[in-house]
Order: C-alpha cells, then sequence, then structure tokens
C-alpha cells in the first residue's frame, strides 16, 4: 500500500473531495476548540501562607489552587515569547524566576481569527502565548502516568481554555489518577510558515507549532516528576488537529523519547493530511508578495518580523474561510521528515503503543459551519447543491432518496466514509509495527454546541466527544451544548455520564499502561493482523470486527478511489 499525498496533485485532490465545505468555510477537518473553561487540579498539601498548591519547576516556583480535590495549575510559560525576532524560530527557553509566580489563571490565546462559528475563540493578535496547564491529585501523588493533550482547531484557531483535565487527573469513578498537561502552541501562519529567506537562517523552520508541543514535552520531561507524574509514561494525544499533530510528533525524531504512547482521537484518516515542502514554499512566498515583503533574501525576512500580527491575520484568513496562504503541517524534511503515509507504510517512526479512531459522523461538523454561515436565514444544503458538489458518480452511490430525501444526511455519508476508510487504511498500517487499539464512536445523541438550524442533524460530529473527557467542553465562547432533539441546554446526563467514565478509565488506563483495558483484552481488543476488531464507543459495550466496519462505511466502493 503506497502513502499518499507526496504531490501537489494528491494533496489537492483530497481536498477537492470537499469542496463545498470551504464555500465559505475552509475545510481543514481538523476540530475546533476553544474559550473558557473551568479549572481543575495538582496535589493537595502544599500550600505556602496564600493558601495554594506550590511546586518547583526548573524554571521557577509556581501556585496553583484546588479545586474538588484537583490541583490545577494555570498558564505556566514553557517558552520565551515568540515576538520580534523570535517570530518564525524554534522556541527559545523562558528567562527563569525566583518569585512565586501565581498559575492561577489561563495563558494568553495565540493569534487567531474568528473562524468556525461558535467552535473557536475569539480573535487574538497576541503572540506572547506559549503558556501550558497542569492538573493533577494528592491520590497516588507519586508516579502518575501523564497526558498531554494538544487541542484542535485546524491549526489556524483554538485554544487549550476550554478542556478541564480534572476528571482526566482523578481517572474518573473507574480509572487511573493522571497528571495532565494542556497547553498553547503557535498556529496558522505563526506556527506553520514557510520562506526561503528565513529557511535559510540554520535553524529548523517551518512546523513551529510541532516545534512547540516538543517543547512542552521536553518541559515535561523536566518537571513533570514534581507534579507527581511519571516522566517514563507520558502519552501524548490530541483531538482533530491535536490527533494530526500527535501523529506528526510519532514520526519526528525530535520527540523520540519524550512520550511513549499515543493517543490519536478523529482521526488517523487526517494524518496523512500535510503539505508538500514545495506547496509550503509556494504558500509564503505568496503571502510575502501580498504583505508588501517581496523576494527571497534576508531583508524579506527583516520585513516579515516586522508586520504586526494583526496585519499577519488579515491576509490569512476572514471570519468564515482561511486565505491560500495558510498550509499547515510541512514534510519540511527536518521536524516532519517524511510525508506521514509513507511513514506508515515503512516504519520510519518512533515505536509504541497506539489509539485512534473517529465518530460516526465526521462530516456534520463542517456541514453545520457551513450552514451557520449561509444565513441568516440559515439554509440547510439543498439537493442540486448536493448533486453539484459530489457530481454523479458519488450521487449515485449515495442518493439522497436512501437518506430520507435529506441532502445533508447524504453529504455527511458520502464525504465522512472516506476518511473513515482512510482511517481503517491507517489503523492496520500501524498495527503491522505497534500495538494497536481502535474505536468507532457512533453515540449519536450527545448535547452539541450549535443552536437548532434548519434540516441541520449533528449526530455523532466531529469534536461531539470532546465533552466526554473534558467535562463541559462547548467548542468556544458562543457555544452552548443543547439536547439535539429539543434545543434546549442542557450537559450530559446520567447515562452519558457513564459512557464518559468508561472513555476516560481507557484514556487514563491507556497512559498509564499502554493499553486501555489497563491489562488483558477486554473489553478493549487489540488491533491485530489475526484479529481485527474496532471498541464501539456507545452507552452499550461492544465490538465490531473489520468486515463491519468496511461494510458500514463502504469501504470496497472507497478503496480502489482513494489508492489505499
Amino acid at each position: 500500500m503506497e502513502a499518499r499525498l507526496d504531490t501537489r496533485a494528491e494533496f489537492d485532490t483530497r481536498v477537492e473531495a470537499v469542496r463545498w465545505l470551504r464555500q465559505p468555510v475552509i475545510l481543514c477537518l481538523l476540530a475546533a476548540v476553544a474559550a473558557t473553561a473551568v479549572p481543575a487540579v495538582a496535589q493537595a498539601g502544599r500550600g505556602d501562607a496564600d493558601g495554594g498548591p506550590v511546586v518547583n519547576t526548573a524554571e521557577g516556583p509556581v501556585r496553583g489552587f484546588t479545586k474538588n480535590g484537583v490541583e490545577i495549575f494555570l498558564g505556566i510559560p514553557y517558552a520565551a515569547p515568540p515576538v520580534g525576532d523570535l517570530r518564525w524560530t524554534p522556541p527559545q527557553a523562558v528567562r527563569h524566576w525566583t518569585e512565586t509566580r501565581d498559575a492561577n489563571r489561563y495563558g494568553k490565546t495565540c493569534p487567531q481569527v474568528y473562524q468556525l462559528g461558535v467552535f473557536a475563540a475569539p480573535t487574538s493578535i497576541t503572540e506572547d502565548c506559549l503558556y501550558l496547564n497542569v492538573f493533577t491529585t494528592a491520590e497516588g501523588h507519586n508516579s502518575k502516568p501523564v497526558i498531554v493533550w494538544i487541542h484542535g482547531g485546524g491549526n489556524f484557531d483554538g485554544e487549550s481554555n476550554d478542556y478541564d483535565g480534572s476528571k482526566l487527573a482523578t481517572g474518573g469513578s473507574i480509572g487511573t489518577p493522571t497528571v495532565v498537561v494542556t497547553f498553547n502552541y503557535r498556529l496558522n501562519m505563526f506556527g506553520f510558515f514557510s520562506h526561503p529567506a528565513i529557511n535559510a537562517e540554520g535553524h529548523r523552520w517551518g512546523n513551529y507549532g510541532i516545534l512547540d508541543q516538543q517543547a512542552v514535552l521536553s518541559w515535561v520531561q523536566r518537571n513533570i516528576a514534581a507534579f507527581g507524574g511519571d516522566p517514563t509514561r507520558v502519552a501524548l494525544g490530541g483531538q482533530s488537529a491535536g490527533a494530526q499533530d500527535t501523529a506528526a510528533n510519532v514520526l519526528s525524531p525530535l520527540s523520540k523519547g519524550l512520550f511513549n504512547r499515543a493517543i490519536v482521537q478523529s482521526t488517523p484518516g487526517f494524518t496523512t493530511f500535510v503539505a508538500p515542502a514545495a506547496v509550503a514554499a509556494t504558500n509564503g512566498i505568496n503571502f510575502a508578495a501580498a504583505a508588501g515583503c517581496p523576494g527571497t533574501k534576508a531583508a524579506a525576512a527583516a520585513c516579515l518580523r516586522k508586520l504586526s500580527a494583526a496585519r499577519i491575520l488579515q491576509l490569512s484568513a476572514t471570519g468564515a474561510a482561511n486565505s491560500p496562504y495558510v498550509t499547515g503541517l510541512i514534510v519540511d524534511g527536518s521536524v516532519i521528515p517524511i510525508a506521514p503515509g509513507q511513514a506508515w507504510t515503512t516504519g520510519q517512526f518512533n515505536k509504541m503503543p497506539m489509539m485512534g479512531g473517529a465518530v460516526k459522523d465526521e462530516i456534520t461538523f463542517f456541514t453545520g459551519i457551513n450552514e451557520w454561515f449561509s444565513g441568516p436565514p440559515q439554509a440547510p444544503l439543498t439537493a442540486d447543491q448536493y448533486a453539484a458538489a459530489v457530481g454523479p458518480v458519488l450521487a449515485a452511490e449515495y442518493p439522497v432518496s436512501a437518506y430520507g430525501g435529506d441532502p445533508m444526511l447524504a453529504y455527511e455519508r458520502a464525504v465522512t466514509d472516506q476518511f473513515k476508510c482512510t482511517e481503517l487504511h491507517v489503523v492496520q498500517l500501524w498495527a503491522v509495527q505497534a500495538p494497536t487499539y481502535a474505536y468507532d464512536f457512533v453515540y449519536q445523541n450527545a448535547p452539541y454546541y450549535f443552536a437548532k438550524m434548519p434540516g441541520f442533524r449533528p449526530l455523532a460530529a466531529h469534536t461531539i466527544d470532546i465533552q466526554f473527557l473534558f467535562p463541559g467542553w462547548h467548542g468556544g465562547d458562543l457555544g452552548v451544548n443543547i439536547d439535539q432533539g429539543t434545543g434546549e441546554q442542557r450537559e450530559l446526563n446520567a447515562a452519558e455520564t457513564g459512557l464518559s467514565d468508561q472513555l476516560v478509565a481507557a484514556w487514563t488506563n491507556f497512559a498509564a499502561t499502554g493499553n486501555p483495558n489497563g491489562s488483558g483484552d477486554s473489553p478493549w481488543p487489540v488491533f491485530t493482523a489475526g484479529s481485527q476488531k474496532y471498541f464501539v464507543q456507545d452507552l452499550s459495550v461492544s465490538t465490531e470486527t473489520v468486515e463491519q466496519f468496511r461494510s458500514a462505511y463502504k469501504c470496497d466502493f472507497w478503496d480502489p478511489r482513494l489508492g489505499l
């Protein structure tokens, strides 16, 4: 099986498959995160005269606070502010401090434009944003496993503030107490950018956001023991863009030894979505010309670094879509040395237990965004729009009549299925090289953070599973979780909380042992060449065979079309 997306044509082909969603919303297929969240966290009994728990990090002491038995430390700097001459350079060491630093509020959000309706943070133009947060408990305070979590948002928006790590830190009712680290990292043009003048400066280039993540992982190796964590048991995970970035770190030689379990949540199928270096360079040169910094010499680099953050954002996106200058992850030859598909096929990645999967109805996240921007008044996708978007072959394979006459449901399956089949392909490649656990999140009635819109049904939408791990997650400042049927505001009910307990246990057990069961092969079977089974995430526990998965998502139809 050959790696895909190694050329500009292949890269564009996969993007074009979901072209309707780029009108006006960019398809990054990598979820949003955002806004404010309820904190929680760290080890009790270490207070000073001011009452909060104090931990001495290698960079200086920090004072957090305790909530519901969880100690929380917010806004700890892990790198110097990437401003001025440090823009578009690898993260630099933070300046040490001697006075105890209050760690009771989140750090600033990295620069971004409000792009995904209720799914993203408000606009930020503050480049001083490289901060992390720690959640831990007094229980089993020595040598707890660690989860480092990368927020989603397409690598162009999002922030850590909406990720309350307290339930994961406690392990929930049936899991393992864990130290949880969340953080902000450089995004869009600030985090992923290639230009010949900057690339020639002698430092690693292009994937600055990934370098930030590796700086966090290095911080964990230096400091996590002081928070009760075990630096030899670190799981790196993330959802959507966070999943894609986790995979990038799995294959990056610069991450070797910094973590030893990987959680790729929605979806392994997105991990191949990485731009060739030539595409990134062209985008960067075109951006520089548009910004009034033409040429490829040092003067262009100096000009680019003098641009205001607002000017860069002005050229990188509108409120509804990214510009063509935005690239995302880049095969730069160093941070990401080869295309992910090639890495999975050849085994050129850091071997470790892998856990990954996706939700059943990924693309309803994007159809929802598209309808949000269609109004007011908002209007669902029509049959004519559906036919024009997918073309005659897909319209015949996924006729609207087979989906109750609903073009949005037909479109959702016509686009989601190809990514589910790509996901299976990636999982099968992982399983040849490392212990692998695959899941299929199929629960379709969880609360969702969009207001009701005509004809829109979230079902098991991209991002809807985050709230099962991070309680109260609601997408962004404008997101309000509502019942899909009634439209009334609510959070998880009792039955859904049971599913949350199950997932928290799996995630924390995996961090502890590399096995979501903790030990053994039940209820979540290991995915092997001889026994390829998915764990089904629903209100009741079950598994599905690969044959059942392939039938549900029409992989016999998709595989030859995707070159799988």
